[in-house]
């Protein structure tokens, strides 16, 4: 395990949570892992590494456990930006709450709040994750779709390096919105990170929607990037589009929306 010093100390409910869930991870899983190297950053005159944010797909209700996995035996323990609703969750709710990590409201007048709080904890030195999609892929063969734009505010707003990570596996541990563990035969969790996203151009602008869309853009298509190389394979010319799938859904077989 790498040592880090962060600009916030864990706590007791984080370490409580490392030591309840390696050791499964390092029982149930196999390991690719790649990238570890663009995980570094600069250290600032504390002592401390400056912040990252790290975007990554979303596959399986299980890739959180195996992204937080990589990160912290890597050096960078993570926080998470995550749906409010997990963090009343019984008992797991607790541990992930007392941990530190951080809970989205969507689309009420707190969803700015997650924002301010990931920006705070970057602008810390640490390593915050978030998943573009918003939620596990609805694409027909789990590539990234496209996404919403928190990853890219943190981004710009703090400075901080955009780190893609893409994931593979985890989905034949729990499928993709199903209530299942399969566990054994051990499955090979593929986690790979790239080089920092360039937004540079995108740095110091004002960040209106036609901005932070082109940010997310390049977010995604870094992540995808990785993904093909992880899966030999190569995604669909176009990203999946909740929205506008769920409106062509809503407005039936003639394809409109409301």
């Amino acid at each position: 395990m790498v040592a880090v010093r962060s600009g916030k100390k864990l706590g007791g409910w984080y370490h409580l949570a490392v030591g309840l869930l390696r050791p499964g991870m390092m029982a149930v899983t196999r390991r690719d892992w790649r990238g570890a190297e663009h995980l570094r950053a600069d250290v600032r005159a504390d002592g401390t590494q400056e912040g990252i944010v790290v975007c990554t797909n979303h596959i399986s209700w299980f890739d959180p456990l195996e992204c937080a996995h990589f990160l912290y035996d890597n050096g960078r323990p993570p926080r998470f930006l995550g749906k409010e609703s997990v963090f009343r969750v019984p008992v797991a709710g607790r541990i992930i709450k007392g941990a530190g990590q951080i809970p989205v409201y969507r689309e009420t007048v707190d969803a700015a709040a997650s924002v301010r709080e990931a920006i705070a904890a970057v602008e810390r030195g640490e390593c915050v994750v978030v998943y573009p999609e918003g939620t596990i892929s609805r694409d027909p063969g789990l590539w990234p779709m496209t996404g919403k734009t928190g990853a890219a505010r943190i981004a710009l707003a703090t400075g901080a390096p955009v780190i893609p990570v893409a994931q593979w596996g985890a989905q034949d541990v729990i499928g993709p919105y199903k209530a299942e563990f399969r566990a054994l035969p051990r499955k090979t969790m593929h986690v790979w990170a790239g080089p920092a996203v360039d937004l540079d151009d995108l740095r110091g602008r004002e960040p209106d929607t036609a901005l932070l869309t082109e940010a997310t853009a390049r977010i995604l298509a870094a992540i995808t990037a990785i993904l093909e190389e992880i899966r030999g394979e190569q995604a669909p010319a176009e990203r999946f589009d909740l929205r506008k799938h769920r409106e062509a859904a809503a407005g039936g077989d003639d394809g409109e929306g409301s």
